[in-house]
């Protein structure tokens, strides 16, 4: 869903997110003179009321704030791995299978699972740094929605059904997201969160303390203490939120900053970029073999970075041939390809990155400019939760220790008291007319080729945002191409046994638009101060301008 652009002076701002719901409440702020900062935390609250899948104030995530005047901020609250860990048999920690109708996933979940969560410390301290209106007001919509009600999509119905025996693992959320008769809530049914909403207006009235030193995280660490989880009031009390310096590249003369080291997803987007940069896509026409074989070109060596680098099995001095699956590629893009994998950037890479563990899964994301030029990129994410709710919260808590690939040693080996890295980028582009946009995704594994791709429609092919959100995407990966539905499947046989050196590909089309290729929700305000804003489709996504 896109959004015309507003008139210099008659507009207060624009969002992009991934629920009607979490839109609204960013209007209401924004109509009531907060500043973007105030309508995306504002949405971040709704989000955990009407996105309970992806979103919960027991997860953790990242805010990428720019001031008007021009200074900007990566605010990092996500989970942290627990200060000590306990030993496996004492741990409440079990897999499930999540159907996601074609395939099936294993997830582990139980209080074993929950990290050290950061999302009630980011939203207070991004707000005392940069909000405009009291807490108190910014909770009251997602107060509000929470009591009334919020009325299941058709999307929605479909994540809990994915995620459904999380969804019932415990009483306390059978009785929430289930009907009288047992079975999960489903279009067109209405979710109702009485005891979020009193939680949120406790919260606005008493603090992150009331989590952090108080009574809620006192429930949480009793619990986990007797029932099998690893969080102590002691890791509660030690999280802070870490302010970062973003990170920068520039790009067809516009600086992109994105989400900095110990997260992947920015310094992956990042490699990419340097693979582009004497590179322009425009003349080669969007969706052509040559745009494509080259995406996909691109892909495959920004992976095979990521893989040396964790891996630590790069060879001093070496310029590294294809990548698994891919072509050696031009002169140029080898150099490129050198500079990545040089000594000293992988092993910066394998210190700041790979080293910690990581989590990439259950994401949303807000993006909101006001007319004044504020601009904010949220991301944030709860994994898939564990099953465990904090009794009487009404908040799910996040199951980040159950990602699978966690840790290169397997479960329960993680190191203690570690942010943990996160695939989520946040990320800004500022033009050098002034322009500046805000763009993030869920998606797995997916969200750096989404924004990459979302960003290069922008800068290389001059697509406005609404177009380059709804574009088709690509995917290359693991040797796996996945071309989106509106590519000429025509050029299937080119991208899977290309006329270059390298193993042969398969090439899956997929039939229409779907949310594997991630979502990215973007805004824009241009160099005369018109807004824009695009919500994609594949995600549920909504965008107004206010």
């Amino acid at each position: 869903m896109s959004a015309p652009g507003g008139a210099p002076g008659g507009a207060r701002g624009a969002v992009a997110c991934g629920h009607p719901a979490t839109a609204a409440a960013a209007q209401e702020i924004l109509e009531d003179g907060g500043n973007a900062f105030d309508a995306a935390l504002a949405g971040l609250c709704a989000a955990a009321v009407a996105e309970p899948v992806l979103c919960s104030l027991g997860g953790g995530g990242f805010l990428l704030a720019r001031r008007a005047e021009g200074t900007t901020l990566l605010y990092d609250f996500f989970v942290e791995t627990p200060l000590r860990r306990r030993p496996a048999a004492e741990i409440d920690f079990y897999p499930i299978l999540a159907d996601f109708g074609t395939a099936t996933q294993e997830f582990h979940i139980g209080l074993g699972a929950i990290a050290t969560p950061g999302a009630i410390r980011g939203l207070f301290d991004a707000h005392a740094d940069l909000g405009s209106l009291p807490m108190t007001r910014l909770v009251a919509p997602a107060a509000r929605i929470a009591r009334e009600g919020v009325p299941l999509r058709p999307v929605d119905s479909y994540l809990f059904k994915v995620v459904g025996p999380i969804l019932i693992a415990r009483p306390e959320g059978r009785a929430l997201f289930t009907r009288p008769e047992g079975a999960l809530l489903a279009h067109p049914d209405v979710l109702r969160q009485p005891e979020l909403a009193d939680t949120l207006e406790a919260l606005a009235r008493e603090g992150p303390a009331l989590f952090h030193e108080g009574e809620l995280g006192q429930r949480l660490a009793a619990d986990c203490r007797d029932q099998g989880g690893q969080i102590t009031m002691a890791d509660l009390a030690a999280y802070r939120t870490i302010k970062r310096q973003p990170l920068e590249r520039r790009h067809r003369g516009t600086r992109i900053l994105t989400n900095p080291p110990p997260s992947a997803g920015g310094i992956l987007i990042a490699f990419a970029l340097e693979l582009l940069a004497r590179t322009d896509l425009g003349p080669l026409g969007f969706g052509t073999a040559a745009h494509l074989e080259l995406l996909v070109r691109v892909m495959g060596l920004t992976d095979r970075a990521r893989v040396e680098s964790r891996l630590h099995e790069a060879t001093p001095g070496a310029t590294p041939g294809a990548a698994p699956g891919t072509a050696a590629g031009t002169t140029e893009e080898q150099a490129a390809a050198g500079r990545l994998f040089d000594p000293e950037l992988l092993a910066r890479y394998g210190a700041e990155v790979a080293d910690h563990p990581a989590s990439n899964r259950g994401t949303t994301h807000i993006s909101v400019v006001d007319a004044a030029g504020n601009i904010a990129a949220l991301s944030i994410s709860n994994g898939e939760g564990c099953g465990y709710m904090v009794p009487g919260s009404g908040i799910m808590m996040n199951n980040m220790l159950g990602e699978e690939d966690l840790n290169p040693r397997g479960f329960h080996a993680w190191p203690e008291g570690s942010r943990m890295s996160s695939m989520m980028a946040p990320t800004m582009a500022y033009g050098a007319d002034g322009s500046i946009a805000a763009f993030g995704s869920g998606g797995s594994n997916r969200i750096r080729t989404a924004i990459l791709q979302v960003l290069l429609n922008t800068l290389d092919f001059g697509q406005p945002i609404a177009e380059a959100v709804g574009a088709p995407r690509l995917h290359f990966e693991n040797g796996v191409v996945n071309l989106e539905a509106g590519f000429d499947e025509a050029l299937g046989p080119a991208l899977q046994n290309p006329a270059l050196q390298g193993p042969e590909r398969q090439v899956v089309f997929w039939p229409r638009h779907n949310l594997f290729f991630g979502g990215v929700h973007a805004v824009r305000r241009d160099a005369q101060g018109r807004l824009e804003a695009a919500g994609d489709p594949r995600r549920g996504g909504t965008a107004l301008v206010v």
